[in-house]
């Protein structure tokens, strides 16, 4: 029985197909393009089952309405050419079948069954946290994380998702220690880099954070457009608590929003940032309106939730048509959506998607009823505590123009333990403390500033 670079057990497989195994696990589980190198792979070996179960896979990661059935094709070959593979590729291939049927529970606990028996399969455990991720299961990643360690100590990918994994249930001084592990086996590991960035962010250390962005740039080379946007996503957040505006608006132009224009995660890093940006008093000109032309296909997009809000906002901002045929849709959701997320779409998505929008109308009271109402429970819909996070600004924004100024003084004192010396922030309470009455705060917010 021959094995992939991993260990695990691959049946029938000739040198070409087992270097296309190889290639395509080790550049997933990398971040890079030649990941993709799987399709023309798969096409061919028609009768090999893993070939074309990971092709199917690159294909639901597409995360639009199409997925399923553009991963259908590869799926059925698959199926067929797993009547004589290896139990292991058996199993994978069940769990993309019920991956694309939308049966994400099933999907699961088949991804539990294969970890057991075969805990060095690094790609169905990278496959499980992108699945507990959108659920907001973070514990359910340390666990799967932590269980494949005793038997894959040797692999920086298993260290940065351990990374990750920690940071997300708040765990940061693990993250760092198991990100940090990562980086000294293989530098250039973005998912380490990436947690690392997340510990840095959570803990204030914005001109850390940025000294080690910048001193692993070289490293960024041959990434997916996911994760180059998505580090250089970061940057730009540590860019705008430093009030290097300029350099934030860069990033956006130059890397955020430079690549894969019609991919939801480059669309949505773009939503992102564009927001904070403005939230910062920083003038976007017309680059709302050219990111909705991008936008207005996701007008009936109820892939995932956290998905759909930020197209959404992005429609919104921009004043497209579109935005309340997606407000219908979410509308939708709540009501026929697969059990396993319904209530998520009803009591999380709807209310966020009512405040989202009357946010951008200049409804600020209709958009904190709607905020608040999804906060506590937002972890539902998926994204790390950096990407949710610009639902707080949003609502400590509406706070504010809706002279709530006492709720606004307390949000923003909190937000200080972790940007204690951010530019945007420190701005918003000299005048918050100057509206209240307190000069004396106000001038200890604008010393801060310098």
């Amino acid at each position: 029985m021959r094995t992939d670079y991993l260990g695990n057990p691959v049946s029938g497989t000739s040198d070409a197909a087992l270097a296309a195994i190889d290639s395509f696990v080790d550049g997933f589980l990398s971040y890079e393009t030649r990941a993709a190198e799987v399709i023309g792979a798969a096409e061919a070996h028609a009768d090999h089952a893993l070939l074309n179960a990971y092709a199917a896979i690159l294909w639901l990661l597409l995360e639009a309405p199409e997925a399923a059935e553009r991963a259908a094709p590869y799926l059925a070959r698959a199926r067929t050419a797993a009547a004589e593979a290896h139990p292991r590729e058996k199993a994978f291939v069940d769990f993309v079948a019920a991956w694309s049927a939308d049966d994400i529970p099933s999907a699961l606990a088949i991804a539990d069954t294969i970890l057991a028996a075969w805990p060095r399969d690094l790609l169905v455990l990278k496959l499980r946290h992108y699945h507990d991720f959108n659920h907001g299961d973070f514990p359910a990643m340390l666990r799967a994380a932590s269980a494949a360690l005793p038997h894959a100590d040797d692999v920086a990918h298993l260290h940065g998702m351990l990374a990750f994994a920690y940071e997300q249930c708040h765990l940061l001084d693990e993250a760092e220690a198991a990100a940090r592990r990562a980086l000294d086996l293989k530098r250039k590991e973005p998912w380490a880099q990436h947690a690392l960035a997340h510990v840095m962010l959570t803990q204030g250390r914005v001109a850390e954070g940025v000294a080690f962005l910048e001193g692993v740039q070289d490293t960024w080379t041959g990434l997916n457009s996911f994760m180059d946007t998505h580090l250089w996503w970061h940057l730009a957040l540590f860019y705008l608590s430093q009030g290097r505006f300029d350099a934030a608006l860069a990033a956006y132009d130059d890397h955020c929003w430079a690549q894969e224009k019609g991919y939801s995660q480059d669309q949505v890093g773009a939503v992102s940032l564009l927001a904070r940006l403005e939230l910062a008093g920083v003038d976007v000109g017309e680059r709302w309106s050219d990111l909705a032309d991008y936008l207005a296909v996701r007008a009936d997009d109820l892939v995932q939730p956290f998905l759909t809000l930020q197209y959404l906002y992005g429609l919104a901002r921009a004043g497209r048509p579109e935005t309340d045929t997606l407000l219908t849709a979410v509308r939708r959701a709540a009501l026929e959506a697969p059990d396993h997320v319904r209530e998520t779409w009803r009591e999380v998505a709807l209310p966020a998607a009512d405040g989202l929008v009357a946010h951008t109308r200049g409804d600020y009271a209709t958009a904190l009823r709607g905020l608040r109402a999804a906060l506590p429970r937002l972890s539902e819909i998926g994204g790390s505590h950096a990407q949710r996070d610009l639902f707080e600004q949003l609502v400590l924004d509406a706070l504010i123009r809706t002279n709530r100024l006492s709720e606004a003084q307390q949000a923003l004192e909190l937000r200080r333990g972790f940007d204690p010396n951010g530019v945007p922030l420190n701005r918003a309470l000299a005048d918050v403390y100057d509206r209240l009455g307190l000069p004396g705060e106000a001038a200890k917010a604008r010393a801060r500033l310098a």
